[in-house]
């Protein structure tokens, strides 16, 4: 079965690189044991082995994408314009997420360190009067690789800086995470956010996440 150019530039677009194995390699042996010096304390009670994976299918596929995509050269107002629109995704994503949220007034406890299992943690949790927020590594750096592929997907529609925002808008897959992040109802206290993350949503908004990015980075709604 033959392919157009423009396909089989795309499909190469994930084929890896040997660099980019070897380093993927030494990241999943560090994940592997990671997890298992978390397992190995004496105050940890094991889980299902996929709670433990979900986190580092986030971190990797996000990091991956960030690593692999370059975008493309626009003038300064464009990059601005563009910039800002990943900016305002990335803080949707974030408050529908749990990241950020009003804060629990009289109930505030102040900032600390909160030891989940890796890739869940060690997140930066913090209450306040006004805002909290739970600082989970691999929603971090998920939400981060969904903004920047958004901001590559912008720039790399055709036309000017607002058809390109409203090509993206039409774009439904970019809407999924933010449902997910919805539906998985990751919302309040730092606890509510551990407990939360190890229901069966967690391995839905896991899917809807690699699927997105798989989209945003292989963009067959673009020109390329």
């Amino acid at each position: 079965m033959s392919h157009s150019p423009l396909t089989r530039e795309r499909l190469a677009r994930f084929r890896p690189e040997r660099s980019t194995l070897l380093w993927g390699a030494a990241i999943l042996n560090a994940e592997l044991l990671a997890v298992l010096l978390y397992m190995a304390q004496p105050s940890v009670t094991p889980t299902a082995l996929q709670y433990y994976a979900y986190p580092f299918v986030w971190i990797n596929v996000g990091l991956w994408a960030i690593w692999r995509t370059r975008p493309r050269s626009a003038g300064r107002r464009r990059k601005l314009l563009v910039g800002g629109l990943a900016v305002a995704y990335f803080a949707v994503l974030a408050y529908a997420g749990g990241l950020v949220g009003p804060g629990m007034g009289s109930m505030a406890t102040g900032i600390r360190l909160a030891p989940l299992p890796p890739g869940l943690g060690p997140a930066l949790v913090y209450s306040g009067a006004s805002v909290q927020f739970a600082l989970l590594p691999y929603k971090v750096v998920g939400y981060v690789a969904l903004a920047y592929l958004v901001y590559a997907t912008a720039l790399d529609v055709s036309g000017s800086a607002v058809s390109g925002i409203l090509g993206l808008f039409s774009c439904v897959s970019c809407t999924w995470p933010v449902i997910a992040s919805v539906v998985s109802g990751v919302a309040g206290s730092s606890s509510a956010l551990a407990g939360a993350a190890l229901t069966s949503s967690y391995g839905l908004s896991t899917v809807v996440f690699v699927v997105t990015v798989g989209l945003l980075y292989w963009r067959p709604f673009g020109d390329r």
